[in-house]
């Protein structure tokens, strides 16, 4: 699995780990900060969490026109700077009290520099690690590079709520949450600088390819076909990313005002992240035990045990009764991806030896089914729960009430919705990453991965429609079926085109 890969791929995924555990400490819990900090309504926050991600999303378009003229290498830098001034200006009330008013104004500015970083950085990084795979020896392994790529994203995605949580507990303010992301974005920038050596050959545009030979122009018509391809496949995934991203949003109101604060029994497992941590590690050595030679199968088997004897001791020291916190949820969609990601790479290795893996258009379209019957699965769960707009008021200051402990649902249920969209995301995110940087004509690399990132951004942003409704009155499980045909049309929209 790890075999025959560039190691640029390796520095570049590290660099982006680290970043990307800085970003979603703070996306945890920025939606529960919006309420608890300013008391703003779900309707309000939601619209500001969601113009965010849009921003951030969006921005990779100009930061692509940027390094395609200037260099990816220059942008991913820069990039990286600017994200830390926006993080240390919104951490900055942990550091010095300010009134609430004046870190309203900071807020917004933190989030603009925040977007504005992310945007030279994101989509550029990701290019990078496309021109790796443009060299002839690594051509047949651009859709594992890249899911190796994603899965190192979201092992830092993993350790983010817990991060987070630890941080606001410890310390009482989520800006100290929010201060995490500085530090990870130093060693971030450390592992990009250091490691520059590895991946410097493929910062290269249009008119060199990755062994500095001439790439191939091509014509007008190929140009305009290659597009219209990419045009299709953004607008395709819109729509997925409505429906995921209310992980930080809908999705963790509803954890916090629906799902049982408290675990017991072999519930406790997936509320602590070192449980995680060695349930990843044990996947893993799993799969190596099977891919391995000689004295590498028993090194595989040794750390098996290991992590299987470190989960048990771990778990067995735990409480009887453990207190959850509801940003606690968003670690489990990275850590399914992370498991999940061996299981994919193997399944579709195995149909492209019989010559039957599916085209990456169709894996972007089956996964927008998948992630549709997340949503039948959290709509199944609120039947007969209160809806929003008859639970108790926001005060100002303080955490929402929610319904009564006794009310509240098992937190299974939205851990399943999270394990389907997980099967839904790793059939689009990855593969169409991959996809853009294989098809995208050579002198618009840049910028076609912005786009890419900019159908994300209008996804984002449509996450405030169901912010929007969410106190409408509606039922609860209506609210939740608002995803469901949206996500099915644009599979079937996919398949006739």
């Amino acid at each position: 699995m790890f075999k025959n890969h560039p190691k640029g791929l390796y520095a570049l995924a590290l660099a982006n780990t680290g970043e990307r555990f800085g970003y979603y400490t703070m996306l945890a819990i920025f939606m529960l900060y919006l309420q608890a900090k300013f008391g703003f309504s779900a309707a309000w926050a939601g619209q500001i969490y969601s113009i965010f991600l849009a921003g951030v999303y969006f921005m990779p378009f100009f930061g692509g026109i940027l390094a395609d003229k200037f260099g990816f290498n220059k942008m991913v830098t820069g990039g990286i700077v600017v994200m830390f001034f926006g993080y240390l200006l919104l951490s900055m009330p942990f550091f010095l009290p300010i009134a609430i008013g004046t870190e309203k104004i900071t807020m917004f500015a933190a989030l603009t520099l925040i977007a504005i970083g992310t945007g030279l950085f994101k989509g550029n990084l990701q290019v990078l690690v496309g021109n790796l795979y443009d060299a002839p020896a690594y051509q047949n392994q651009r859709d594992n590079g890249f899911s190796l790529f994603y899965m190192a994203i979201n092992i830092g995605a993993m350790f983010a709520p817990t991060a987070a949580n630890k941080m606001v507990a410890h310390f009482g303010t989520y800006n100290a949450g929010f201060a995490v992301a500085c530090v990870a974005l130093i060693i971030s920038i450390a592992i990009f600088l250091v490691f520059r050596p590895w991946y410097q050959h493929a910062d290269v545009r249009s008119n060199k390819s990755v062994a500095n030979a001439p790439v191939a122009e091509l014509t007008a018509t190929q140009t305009k076909q290659r597009i219209t391809a990419l045009l299709l496949v953004f607008a395709v995934v819109i729509f997925f990313w409505m429906s995921f991203h209310q992980n930080g949003a809908t999705m963790t109101l509803f954890a916090r005002d629906y799902t049982q604060h408290s675990v017991f029994g072999l519930n406790r497992i997936g509320f602590n992240i070192w449980n995680l941590v060695a349930i990843v590690i044990a996947v893993y050595s799993l799969f190596s035990i099977f891919q391995s030679k000689g004295k590498g199968k028993l090194i595989s088997l040794l750390v098996l045990v290991a992590a299987a004897a470190g989960l048990i001791s771990n778990y067995s020291g735990e409480l009887a009764e453990i207190k959850i916190a509801p940003e606690l949820f968003q670690q489990f969609n990275p850590f399914f991806v992370v498991c999940l990601t061996p299981v994919s790479m193997a399944i579709f290795a195995a149909l492209a030896r019989r010559k039957k893996e599916p085209s990456t258009p169709f894996k972007i379209g089956l996964g927008m089914l998948i992630a549709a019957v997340g949503f039948v699965v959290l709509a199944f769960a609120s039947f007969g729960l209160a809806s929003p707009a008859d639970l108790p008021p926001l005060v100002q200051g303080q955490e929402p009430i929610g319904l009564a402990e006794n009310f509240r649902i098992s937190p299974n249920w939205l851990i399943g919705t999270y394990l389907v969209l997980t099967f839904g995301e790793l059939l689009l995110s990855p593969m169409g990453i991959s996809f853009v940087s294989k098809v995208a004509p050579p002198k618009y690399k840049g910028m076609m991965m912005g786009c890419w990132f900019a159908a994300t951004a209008i996804g984002n942003y449509l996450v405030s429609v169901i912010a929007g409704i969410w106190e409408s009155g509606m039922p609860l499980w209506t609210i939740w079926g608002v995803l469901i045909p949206r996500t099915e049309y644009k599979k079937n929209s996919n398949r006739n085109n």
